[in-house]
């Protein structure tokens, strides 16, 4: 991890430390997992002593916000985005309607922060948006839909960043989590028929555009569009697997009854 922590100017007490260490988590800077650098490269970073350091870090962890692993350093707890409860998330997965009311909500959020993004993205923030999607184009001409999937949620993740809005950011990670943890699995079915992949690609395409041209309306609106897309696609893949499954009945049904006939007297 690089020199993510400013040196502390005035008072230098742990309440100093935690706050900043608070803010990176809350701007998303450091994720669930991170690994912080040892105790002597963050004190130096800090320009904090030790004791002081090691006192903020115990305040950190009973928030709940750090982990300590036994010969395995200070790593930041599983704390992002977990707005839905598992209770919830349960309720979710068992409800069909929930997937309809995902897509609306997240098309309303995705359009704001794909606006905000195109308003606040810094050099450094479309840097990382232009690595991304040149990911997603390398992953769609080589036919690998599960890594476009995966790039595609990296994707709205960074446009989320871009924001700057950090409650927005992690709003938009309690929805993206839904889809990591595979509560919609139908999702990966649209990645797999060929006119859909290049549609998505086009439409992540245009959200790019949008973003890095600081067209705010244009961004908002490719966004919006793209989630709209999303709504029919996921509903088509549906009905194509509903009607996939009704005509194997039929066929086993007729079979099972030619059979019966054969064998009547």
């Amino acid at each position: 991890m690089s020199d993510i922590f400013s040196r502390i100017e005035h008072s230098r007490t742990a309440d100093e430390v935690v706050q900043q260490i608070e803010s990176l988590i809350l701007e998303g800077v450091l994720r669930a997992g991170d690994r912080l650098p040892g105790e002597r490269e963050m004190a130096k970073q800090f320009d904090v002593s030790r004791p002081i350091l090691r006192d903020a870090l115990k305040v950190l962890e009973g928030r709940g916000l750090m982990v300590s692993r036994h010969g395995g350093g200070t790593h930041v707890a599983d704390v992002i985005g977990q707005v839905f409860s598992k209770p919830v998330m349960e309720l979710i997965v068992s409800h069909r309607k929930a997937a309809a009311d995902y897509l609306e909500y997240r098309r309303e959020i995705e359009g704001l922060a794909a606006e905000y993004a195109a308003k606040r993205a810094t050099a450094e923030d479309l840097a990382l948006l232009d690595r991304i999607m040149a990911r997603m184009e390398a992953a769609h001409r080589h036919a690998d839909f599960r890594e476009e999937a995966e790039i595609d949620v990296e994707f709205h993740h960074a446009v989320g960043e871009c924001a700057h809005n950090i409650i927005l950011l992690h709003t938009l990670r309690s929805c993206y989590r839904l889809l990591s943890d595979g509560v919609f699995q139908n999702r990966l079915i649209v990645f797999t028929q060929p006119a859909a992949r290049e549609a998505l690609l086009a439409q992540h395409q245009a959200i790019h555009r949008a973003v890095v041209a600081g067209d705010p309306a244009g961004a908002r609106k490719a966004a919006m569009d793209h989630i709209s897309y999303l709504e029919r696609a996921m509903a088509e893949a549906e009905r194509s697997g509903d009607w996939q499954r009704v005509s194997r009945l039929r066929l086993r049904q007729r079979m099972d009854d030619e059979e019966a006939d054969r064998k009547r007297p």
